[in-house]
């Protein structure tokens, strides 16, 4: 078992910045991927980011060259630095990890956290 908490999220002015952070328990030995998800009013969730345990990262275009992923795997914590925020970066941010089941003691699934609700003012 994996638990996710997610922190950092608020209210921002467009232009701004701020930092996303999730930190891991439990079986954290067996997280392979991690990634930011969100979640806007009337639209369907949509990958932010991801990066993988070898530190390969992949965006969604709408964020490249602004947000950055990075994770502390000695800290069992994923972090999301956002920066230059729009209006249309509003939306409830979750925090995924991805569990291998390669490894006999670990089973291969899919973790949540709770959201962290990010709003950029115009």
């Amino acid at each position: 078992q994996v638990q996710l908490v997610e922190s950092g999220g608020g209210l921002v002015q467009a232009g701004g910045s701020l930092r996303l952070s999730c930190a891991a328990s439990g079986d954290t030995i067996c997280i392979s991927t991690m990634g930011w998800y969100r979640q806007a009013p009337a639209k369907e969730r949509e990958l932010v980011a991801a990066i993988t345990s070898g530190g390969s990262t992949n965006y969604a275009d709408s964020v490249k060259g602004r947000f950055t992923i990075s994770r502390d795997n000695a800290k069992n914590t994923l972090y999301l630095q956002m920066n230059s925020l729009k209006p249309e970066d509003t939306a409830v941010y979750y925090c995924n990890a991805k569990t291998t089941g390669v490894v006999a003691y670990c089973r291969g699934r899919n973790y949540w956290g709770q959201g962290t609700q990010v709003t950029v003012s115009s």
